[in-house]
């Protein structure tokens, strides 16, 4: 899968962050070919996908069938999807996540921070290929979910 420059930008930043595991599906591999060429990317510094635990960002390259509204099947389409939580979604959104009301958006819209087309209820935002006017802000959300995530696992462990 060819990626383009933003993409290695995402990449590259998630990867130098302390502490990720990459799940990044490739064609033989164990995991459903739905997954194939996506990237999932967790909190684990030991290495072990965590059991119950969520990625913290992930990077979609293809329409799933019950997430199509980005339109990512045509080439150089792509969506980083990254938790933000609720404070920080009406930060950016100007809105709750668990608002209904959403006909209005264009999923679809490149290089704009939108609500998750599936996931905005659980506090995650979506970019559509960012670009010019987003990816500081990608990289920056990037780094605050991982922050975030190892918050989570911090107050996990001293349970």
């Amino acid at each position: 899968m060819a990626t383009d420059t933003s993409m290695e930008q995402v990449l590259t930043t998630i990867r130098s962050l302390p502490g990720v595991l990459e799940l990044a599906p490739a064609p033989g591999s164990e995991l459903p070919e739905i997954a194939w060429g996506d990237h999932f990317f967790y909190d684990a510094p030991d290495g072990e996908l965590p059991g119950a635990e969520q990625p913290f960002a992930t990077i979609v390259t293809k329409d799933y069938p019950d997430d199509a509204a980005s339109r990512l099947d045509p080439p150089g389409r792509w969506r980083l999807n990254v938790h933000v939580g609720k404070r920080r979604f009406v930060e950016l959104l100007g809105e709750e996540p668990g608002a209904a009301t959403h006909a209005h958006v264009d999923f679809a819209a490149p290089d704009t921070v939108l609500a998750h087309p599936v996931y905005r209820a659980q506090g995650w935002v979506a970019i559509v290929t960012p670009g010019p006017e987003t990816l500081e802000t990608a990289l920056r959300l990037v780094r605050e979910a991982h922050e975030a995530a190892q918050r989570r696992r911090d107050r996990r462990t001293r349970l």
